[in-house]
């Protein structure tokens, strides 16, 4: 697994993974600024121009508080909610890097029949969804157990992660129902790359690349499957 990483981080510098990776901060930053703008347009609507309050009279600049205390927790929220969405979104095009491994390590491979669009679409709101709401669930125990926090994080985000990659990796080649198939085969060393792949979640900057680079070493993983 360490040689599968390693041979991904190898390739970090191709042409098609920095395009995945802008494609998906891309498309992430263009969504929250529409987040912000969307937010400071319902809130100036909600909130009245004036007030009248007792014995003060009419106050005229709540409306301007209002709007700008709102775009400042919606930039909050997104500090938090960045990476989950922008892994997502990368998630969308990560066929291309899986192409780009196979180009490189593995040409004599026949080519694969592409994953339509709305079915890719449909997964990356699925495979978000799942993962804010498991994240969210998890809270109670980062603070019952704060000790072991990390740990939790890292299992819990490990599983998704590996179950996620290595079945966009493995459909590919042996369809939905192959793939889950090998999946479930090999629970344990996929839940544990997916954890590999979940600690640098925490670094900053650096968890932008996670999903870059766990569908780089899912595939070689994948092919070590294959071949033995």
């Amino acid at each position: 697994m360490i040689r599968d990483i390693s041979r991904a981080l190898g390739q970090i510098g191709d042409p098609r993974f920095r395009k995945v990776l802008l494609l998906g901060l891309g498309i992430t930053i263009g969504l929250l600024l529409a987040f912000y703008v969307v937010t400071a347009w319902l809130v100036a609507w909600i909130v009245p121009d004036t007030v009248t309050l007792p014995w003060i009279g009419q106050v005229g600049w709540i409306n301007d508080i209002a709007s700008g205390a709102s775009v400042l927790g919606a930039m909050v929220l997104s500090s938090f909610l960045m990476v989950p969405v922008a892994s997502a979104f990368t998630g969308m095009f990560l066929d291309q890097v899986a192409d780009a491994v196979e180009d490189r390590h593995y040409p004599h491979l026949p080519d694969v029949r592409p994953t339509p669009f709305t079915e890719t679409l449909a997964d990356t709101f699925s495979f978000l969804g799942v993962m804010i709401l498991a994240n969210i669930a998890a809270f109670a125990l980062y603070i019952f157990l704060a000790p072991f926090a990390p740990l939790i994080f890292w299992g819990l985000n490990g599983f998704l992660l590996g179950r996620e990659y290595f079945q966009l990796v493995a459909m590919r080649r042996l369809g939905a129902k192959g793939a889950k198939e090998l999946r479930r085969k090999h629970f344990a060393s996929i839940w544990i790359l997916g954890a590999l792949m979940a600690i640098p979640l925490t670094v900053p900057l650096v968890n932008l690349l996670v999903p870059i680079i766990g569908a780089a070493a899912f595939t070689h993983f994948y092919h070590r499957l294959a071949r033995s």
